[in-house]
């Protein structure tokens, strides 16, 4: 019982940490460089359902 007690404060204990370190980080923006942009968007296929044929499963 006193191995479970131990492992599991050790284990909020590194959450609490890693908690503390990542909120001190978000205050922190990045700025984007003169030459980092942007630009390039995802492109979008539309779906084409009437033209697909779908097989008979047996």
């Amino acid at each position: 019982m006193i191995t479970f007690f131990t492992i599991l404060f050790i284990i909020i204990g590194v959450n609490a940490i890693m908690l503390f370190i990542n909120r001190n980080g978000m205050g922190q923006k990045r700025k984007p460089t003169a030459g980092t942009t942007e630009t390039s968007a995802s492109k979008i296929y539309p779906i084409d359902l009437i033209s697909s044929k779908y097989k008979k499963a047996v």
